[in-house]
């Protein structure tokens, strides 16, 4: 799933490769995917792209007074495409283009486009077309950004405070909570901050609410920097090959050289050293008929 440092790669890129130019069409190939029917979609056609932002996970185009909005969800991916098809894309099908968004570049009459893509066969990307970024449930609800400046140690200790006896791992993953980590950077940073998964929330002290503040910040800074510049076509290789343990189960910590263990649930899984994170324990797999603490 994109998180937080590649949709903000994807919306530097987009900022500079749709600056000035014209949405020309919006062809819907999957009809589910579209979340808003006022103003309509074809609102946006023959406006002029104003800017591209990120609210947490979501990817903001603005343009004509509008918001063009996207979620990614978890398999949802943006490509460019220097030329488009004279033909618009057949809606449904086996195909995974959700939407195309056909651009014209006033200067130089060329016409290219994106191609918003959804992979698997469980659904989730969702496009809304919106008069305010807070008309979409999933922005109002947010909670703050990790990398704001106003994401200070004391706004983590509240959260922290209010979550009470919920899991570090869960707490973080919580977009209402914090915005825009997903699965894989709450692992990676649990990790930076030698914390286990399952800590209760409100059980940190001072000095671990210091720690997971700076590795929150760093993690994900570290990883925003690294993707900047990189094209769309390379950005999930180079978020893959820099990960720490999500995703690397049975390989070697690169920090102890313990063996990286999993826990596995309904439709996730979460990564973990046991030397680095947990005092050398293994934690209990859901698959397993115990819990060990």
């Amino acid at each position: 799933m994109p998180e937080l440092p590649e949709v903000e790669a994807l919306t530097h890129d987009l900022a500079a490769r749709l600056d000035g130019r014209v949405i020309s069409a919006v062809h819907l190939a999957a009809f589910s995917a579209l979340k808003t029917f006022d103003p309509p979609l074809s609102a946006v056609e023959g406006t002029f792209v104003e800017g591209v932002t990120r609210h947490g996970k979501f990817i903001d185009i603005s343009t004509g007074g509008i918001h063009l909005i996207v979620h990614l969800a978890r398999a949802g991916w943006i490509r460019w495409r220097d030329e488009v098809p004279e033909t618009p894309p057949r809606p449904g099908g086996k195909s995974p283009l959700a939407v195309r968004i056909v651009l014209d570049d006033p200067e130089t009459d060329e016409r290219s486009g994106l191609d918003i893509t959804e992979a698997g066969t469980k659904k989730s990307l969702a496009l809304y077309v919106v008069r305010s970024p807070q008309d979409v449930e999933g922005i109002a609800r947010l909670g703050p950004d990790p990398l704001d400046d106003a994401f200070t140690v004391d706004v983590l200790q509240q959260i922290l405070t209010d979550a009470g006896r919920s899991q570090l791992k869960g707490v973080l993953r919580h977009q209402g909570t914090i915005a825009g980590i997903g699965n894989a950077y709450s692992d990676e940073l649990l990790h930076a901050a030698k914390m286990s998964p399952f800590t209760p929330a409100s059980s940190l002290d001072a000095d671990q609410v210091a720690l997971l503040h700076a590795a929150i910040r760093d993690v994900l800074s570290a990883a925003v920097q690294r993707a900047d510049g990189v094209a769309m076509s390379e950005l999930k290789g180079e978020k893959k090959s820099n990960l720490a343990v999500h995703g690397k189960t049975g390989k070697a910590c690169p920090v102890c050289g313990d063996i990286v263990r999993e826990v596995s649930f309904a439709d996730s899984s979460l990564q973990y050293c046991a030397t680095c994170q947990t005092g050398g324990k293994p934690l209990a797999d859901r698959r397993t008929s115990k819990f060990l603490k």
